[in-house]
């Protein structure tokens, strides 16, 4: 009996976990989007009946189609559902003939007729990239920017028969970034929360509990899909403004002005919150103020004085330009291939003709996007290349700004070649004569790849301890210097090249700074004995020598980050694991101190690079130049910027604001353990971000009667002497058995006070 009573309780339980409530869907939409969800409820256990899509383009399906058919779900591509407003016989049979109990529409740009939404048994449900009732419409994203909003979201609704106005059955928001995009806030958010937000409304519907919460009309917009002509910049704006109608509009259909009698479309726009650079005056039609063609790009002014940055322009041709080459004088020339190029080139051309796969030929004038390519094959073209070019790294942007076959293999045999590199980094040195050779140390702040003056321009001296005499004013960084490096970073980690990088290709570039590092080790030695008064023969041997090695082992680390998976379950038919997927966090801080200036930092930052974070570094304020110099070396390793920052400064204003700063997701930190506290007080009450802290120890040395006794005052002066002492784990405690004590003592004072031979 209790056996029998042990099978009923187990059938019970697990019946629970293994036949939960599941429904019958048919899915009616089309994109990666639609693609994900659909997998999502396959996986989810839920019955896709029927894939609803459009017609392939140009011979190539949509993802959700390819998807659905290589799974083996029955799919249909109807151009419409409905004639003069009735719904077409064919495509309603075919619809009620998968025999589905609920429709869901993830991003579908179609008209269905009110009798195939009504239809099922728990009617239709549709995923909309706004918090409605606010931005009902097809182009809700765009109006969420352009409107300036401070969130921004998504509604799963239910279908009725108006446009966006059905009951709500959940909806998600997040804050919208000063420099967010449409592509940016997709990508971080309404992209991968509102797939798992789908899967969980059908699960809703499935259990019975999916609430159907009425729209109210207080507050509800509707703003139609914007066209070119309705893009135009009017300039009596302020600046954020300014910025919000351009980001709002890229990149379909791109905000646009008239300069020299064309249309000029913005795309890439940034707050700019710094100071304004040096550059060359650009008349704007209708801009009370010109704009200033820079070295980082095109500075918008608003009516409120502040400023906004470009970064391309895109002419009437087609033709894409980074901003800061607007006044850049006549074509490049034609670069002549070697053998191995074209190799390259002959390559890329089998990558576009299997993406083109309607074009004939290919030939050198044959436009990628008038072929009939989209945004999606940008991505595709980007990955493959990377794949069957040895590794070669493009952008999205390569793409646009090179859209005729010939001018993007010219483009990317100049990458290839090198030529293709930003300007030369330029470093403001302090340089001395010192230990037989040239030391050149910066001496600035390092943020988003450029050496800068703090906002302020407040400078701080930093002094020789062997002598008292300054060896250079450094700059002295401010809140403001915090908040752009941390945005660099952030930018860096979420939009930049980083962030897209292959992990071994990530290993090639610490490998690099590694070299890089050892070819200039005995300049690093100098400075570090020059700033932290570091013995320099140790410092070559251990504090450089040791950062080198420390960044070899991490490089080696890169491409062997793996996760884990752990069954847990073997019963069919789910058989059931776990797994862990080991990601990076995002913008890291590290705040090291002055004892080990170089080797602090590689301890610190090397494991945090190899896992893919960005990072913002305060070295001590007392030895701040091993760091900056380190900056110089990333650089010509070919860091991307923003990749790695360096802000010199006070622990009280830096490291405080690294600390509290909402965007920094882990902070490291060596130095006392009153401040370790403080940190630790600060990182929590910001937004809860890890922490690691380091805060010494000072063990003592226990010696025993039985010891080597020379060896013994040997290995206890250097546990207390080390590094002249400057130690964490400095033995500053010698316990001695009694029985030797004085002869110890007496060999202590001995090896001390001998001469050396």
């Amino acid at each position: 009996m209790l056996w029998r009573g042990g099978q009923a309780l187990r059938r019970f339980s697990t019946g629970r976990v293994c036949f939960k409530n599941k429904l019958k869907v048919a899915l009616i939409g089309q994109s990666l989007f639609g693609q994900e969800v659909y997998s999502h409820l396959c996986k989810e256990g839920h019955r896709v009946v029927g894939v609803f899509t459009v017609p392939d383009k140009d011979g190539k399906a949509d993802p959700l189609a390819l998807a659905a058919e290589k799974n083996g779900t029955p799919v249909f591509k109807f151009p419409r559902w409905r004639v003069k407003g009735k719904t077409i016989k064919e495509v309603a049979e075919a619809y009620r003939s998968v025999g589905a109990e609920l429709n869901v529409l993830p991003f579908c740009t179609q008209f269905i007729p009110m009798d195939v939404i009504d239809g099922p048994k728990h009617g239709s449900i549709i995923y909309h990239p706004s918090i409605l009732p606010r931005h009902r419409g097809a182009s809700a994203i765009n109006w969420t920017l352009i409107m300036g909003d401070k969130k921004a979201g998504f509604s799963v609704f239910w279908a009725d028969d108006g446009l966006d106005t059905g009951p709500i059955l959940l909806q998600r928001s997040c804050d919208v970034e000063p420099n967010d995009t449409v592509d940016a806030l997709y990508n971080r958010f309404l992209f991968p929360e509102g797939i798992k937000a789908m899967v969980e409304a059908v699960q809703l519907i499935a259990d019975g509990k999916a609430p159907r919460i009425p729209q109210s009309e207080e507050g509800a917009t509707y703003e139609g899909i914007q066209k070119k002509e309705n893009a135009k910049i009017s300039w009596n704006q302020s600046a954020e403004a300014l910025h919000n109608w351009i980001r709002g509009h890229d990149k379909v259909p791109g905000a646009w002005a008239e300069i020299n009698g064309q249309v000029v479309t913005f795309y890439g726009s940034s707050l700019l919150n710094s100071s304004i650079p040096p550059g060359e005056p650009l008349e704007i039609k209708g801009a009370e103020k010109p704009g200033l063609v820079t070295k980082n790009g095109l500075v918008l002014f608003g009516n409120d004085g502040k400023a906004l940055m470009v970064r391309n322009l895109q002419f009437e041709d087609g033709k894409m330009i980074p901003a800061s080459q607007y006044f850049s004088s006549g074509e490049m020339s034609v670069v002549e291939l070697t053998a191995e190029e074209v190799k390259v080139a002959e390559t890329i051309k089998v990558i576009w003709a299997g993406i083109l796969s309607n074009v004939p030929a290919i030939e050198d004038s044959t436009d990628f996007f008038k072929s009939g390519a989209s945004s999606m094959d940008v991505a595709r073209l980007v990955e493959e290349i990377r794949q069957k070019c040895g590794g070669l790294q493009l952008q999205n942007e390569d793409v646009y700004m090179a859209t005729k076959f010939e001018d993007f293999i010219q483009k990317v045999v100049r990458k290839l070649r090198g030529e293709d590199q930003e300007a030369e980094l330029v470093v403001d040195y302090v340089s001395k004569e010192i230990n037989d050779m040239t030391v050149k140390m910066p001496y600035q702040c390092f943020i988003n790849g450029q050496f800068t003056d703090a906002e302020d321009g407040q400078t701080y001296d930093t002094i020789n301890p062997t002598d008292g005499s300054t060896i250079c004013k450094v700059s002295y960084a401010s809140l403001v210097d915090v908040d752009k490096a941390v945005a660099a970073a952030k930018d860096a980690f979420e939009n930049g090249e980083w962030g897209r990088m292959n992990a071994r290709d990530r290993g090639r570039l610490m490998y690099r700074l590694a070299d890089l590092m050892e070819e200039k080790q005995e300049e690093l030695a100098t400075i570090e004995a020059l700033d932290s008064g570091a013995v320099y023969t140790l410092a070559l041997k251990t504090h450089i020598g040791m950062s080198v090695q420390t960044f070899r082992y991490f490089a080696g680390w890169c491409d062997k980050i793996q996760g884990s998976t752990i069954p847990i379950n073997q019963a069919r038919p789910n058989r059931n694991l776990t797994f862990t997927k080991k990601e990076p966090l995002g913008v890291c801080a590290i705040i090291i101190p002055w004892n080990y200036p170089l080797m602090m930092l590689a301890w610190k930052s090397a494991a945090c690079l190899a896992a893919g974070n960005t990072l913002v570094l305060k070295p001590a304020q007392v030895t701040p130049l091993t760091a900056l110099k380190f900056a110089e070396l990333s650089v010509k390793a070919g860091f991307p910027k923003g990749v790695i920052n360096i802000i010199p400064g006070s622990g009280g204003v830096v490291g405080q604001h690294l600390s509290e700063h909402p965007d920094i997701r882990k902070l490291g930190f060596t130095g006392s353990t009153l401040i370790g506290k403080q940190i630790m007080k600060s990182c929590a009450m910001s937004n809860l971000k890890k922490v690691s802290l380091e805060l010494g120890g000072k063990s003592p040395l226990i010696i025993f009667s039985d010891c080597e006794l020379d060896k013994a005052v040997r290995m206890g002066m250097g546990a207390v002497f080390f590094n002249k002492g400057e130690n964490c784990i400095a033995a500053g405690r010698l316990f001695v058995e009694e029985s030797i004590h004085d002869e110890f003592v007496t060999r202590v004072i001995y090896r001390s006070w001998a001469p050396k031979s």
